[in-house]
């Protein structure tokens, strides 16, 4: 079981850590595709960094959750 974690007496959710460096990356992965003209060929730009930040979120959870199981990132 993964917990909380503890900063300060202060009880986090590792979800919204998780969250925190999905949102991280995101904001580097939408850079990029402006820089290469990708948003040109989305319908919906909103609805498509959305679920950017959901698939990311899915894959930052999928690391870092056993990561922190095994005791390696702590």
């Amino acid at each position: 079981m993964i917990g909380e974690f503890d900063f300060d007496g202060v009880f986090v959710s590792p979800l919204l850590i998780y969250a925190i460096v999905a949102l991280a990356i995101c904001a580097v992965v939408q850079r990029l595709l402006i820089l290469v003209g990708f948003y040109r060929l989305v319908w919906h730009r909103a609805l498509f960094d959305f679920a950017l930040f959901v698939v990311l979120l899915g894959a930052v959870s999928a690391v870092a959750g056993p990561l922190i199981e095994r005791g390696g990132w702590r």
